[in-house]
């Protein structure tokens, strides 16, 4: 069965077609690639057979294998996903690095946080974190796991991407507090209401409308507008959105906003992050491992 299924997958086009018939065929079956290696010598049943035979479709007709398994690993951890929400990214993952490292700096920095022994009468600041986009709630739903001490906010536009959300943070037991509206309304209400947050996320739409024609078929054809496309032909909307209202949803001492980019937005985001209206931010780029700058970091209005 795996010889058909890698055959008929390469005869799709699709280039990791090994790797693929064995997951979808164990999947079918309801074991790891060891459990699937482990039965090679044991034929089908016609139902087995079936059931393969219905996942390798799909596959052929280019839908995203998360969507037919129905998750995708971030950080180590399974997401269910599915119609409806973005299938998260390994370079993602780079925000949850950054967030770590900031987030470590500022324990260090409070009385007691380089000792073993910390100060036990010593006043932790609660950090308040805010997911913009959540999509399946893989950026959120990680940080509120590994900042456990963290209060954790999301929001989506899309009533079905927070239902995925919501399974997410369920499954993994993870405290987050989701959000449906706009992601800027949303932010700046809970902002205004609750207090500044020490650091805010978003993997936004970066993709122009008229380079559709260039993602792949999985892409183009499956996954939901809402989260790869900017509005109005503009890449860099969500980006500089989020730096023109910083100061309104940044803590004013530590606060800091990480955004996901796009391949070719870095080369240009200084410039456009240095004429704001209400004053430039300071930018720093972190390159993912392609040498991309892939996260935008930035502060309060200088």
């Amino acid at each position: 069965m795996l010889a058909l299924a890698r055959a008929f997958l390469e005869r799709k086009g699709l280039g990791e077609a090994r790797l693929e018939a064995e997951l979808l065929v164990g999947h079918s079956l309801g074991l790891d690639r060891l459990g699937l290696y482990m039965r090679l010598d044991q034929p089908l049943l016609p139902a087995e057979v079936d059931r393969a035979r219905d996942l390798l479709v799909r596959r052929g007709r280019r839908e995203p294998t998360a969507y037919i398994v129905g998750a995708r690993e971030f950080y180590a951890r399974d997401f269910f996903v599915g119609p409806g929400v973005l299938v998260p990214r390994p370079e993602t993952e780079l925000i949850v690095d950054r967030a770590r490292e900031i987030i470590s700096g500022w324990r260090e920095a409070e009385p007691g946080g380089e000792s073993l022994e910390a100060d036990r009468d010593a006043v932790v600041e609660p950090i308040r974190l805010l997911d913009i986009g959540t999509g399946s709630g893989c950026l959120a739903v990680t940080l509120a796991l590994v900042i456990p001490e963290a209060e954790v906010h999301a929001v989506d536009l899309s009533e079905e991407a927070l239902v995925w959300a919501r399974k997410n943070a369920e499954a993994l037991g993870a405290a987050v507090r989701f959000h449906h509206g706009d992601g800027l309304e949303v932010a700046l209400a809970l902002a205004k209401e609750h207090g500044p947050f020490d650091l805010v996320v978003s993997n936004p739409p970066y993709i122009e409308p008229r380079e559709r024609e260039t993602l792949s078929a999985e892409v183009r054809e499956h996954e939901p507008p809402l989260a790869l496309y900017s509005p109005a032909e503009d890449p860099d909307f969500w980006v500089r959105s989020l730096a023109e209202r910083a100061g309104a949803l940044l803590a004013v001492e530590r606060g800091r906003c990480l955004v996901e980019l796009g391949h070719l937005q870095g080369a240009r985001l200084a410039g456009v992050l240095g004429q704001l209206p209400g004053g430039a931010v300071e930018l720093t780029l972190h390159r993912d491992l392609a040498g991309i700058p892939r996260v935008a970091e930035f502060g309060r209005p200088t």
